[in-house]
């Protein structure tokens, strides 16, 4: 019995290596466990549960054969593919999960996030989160042709890189007075997030008591993943990408 995490893959056409890792992650490591929960930012880009792409149909086919295994997948939004909707986690048998949730795992309350919303020192970002968040623009969205959809997104990611480059590394880091802030709203001393791609586990206080945060990490050059099993600690492990 056994629960996998993983976040940050930013799953995407130009980077088939990633594509093989997840694939071979799924068959070696997901098959018939208990639980997988994928915390966000799974695919680089996603527009919409109408745009079905070669890559995205070969990823919710093994996803549908894993959760035929007897796996139950659970899917977060990340900043990259919050348009990700109910019509596509039904497709390949997953779950939608809202950020935040509390989970229990194996006897202790985990708080579940992506990890975006920790990082309040970026404020224009935040802004920029909070807008595109909102269900209006949501549906605005979505109701879009697909074609504006596709130019759209590639637009936002060349400003989002281009703005993140003038940046300075500890302000696109979480807060930790809002890492703090989360535990005590939620009352849990665990909390398991990715997006800041800095995999770590972090020893801290909160609720007056020790405290955990796990964080993912990305999929660029190792593959991340923590397992989860009861009574056992917590192992957040890694193996290089390329040998997958």
């Amino acid at each position: 019995m056994s629960t996998l995490f993983i976040s940050d893959l930013h799953l995407e056409e130009t980077r088939p290596d990633i594509t093989g890792a997840f694939l071979s992650f799924l068959r070696n490591e997901a098959m018939g466990v208990e639980r997988l929960y994928i915390l966000g930012d799974f695919f680089e880009a996603w527009i919409g549960d109408d745009e079905r792409t070669p890559l995205q149909e070969q990823i919710a086919a093994a996803l549908r054969e894993v959760s035929t295994s007897g796996t139950d997948i659970y899917l977060m939004h990340g900043n990259r593919d919050f348009l990700i909707g109910e019509d596509f986690c039904e497709r390949v048998g997953a779950t939608l999960l809202d950020d935040p949730t509390v989970i229990d795992l194996y006897g202790t309350p985990a708080l579940l996030m992506h990890g975006d919303s920790l990082c309040t020192d970026d404020v224009e970002y935040q802004k920029f989160r909070a807008n595109m968040r909102n269900p209006k623009t949501v549906e605005m969205l979505l109701a879009r042709p697909l074609k504006d959809r596709q130019l759209m997104a590639r637009q936002l990611r060349e400003i989002s890189m281009a703005k993140n480059q003038g940046k300075a590394e500890s302000i696109m880091d979480v807060n930790l007075d809002e890492v703090v802030n989360e535990f005590e709203r939620h009352d849990v001393q665990l909390m398991i997030h990715g997006h800041t791609h800095r995999p770590a586990i972090h020893e801290l206080k909160a609720n007056e008591k020790p405290a955990r945060r796990i964080v993912l990490g990305d999929w660029d050059k190792n593959v991340w993943w923590l397992v989860a099993r009861p009574e056992t600690p917590l192992e957040l492990k890694k193996t290089p990408l390329d040998s997958a």
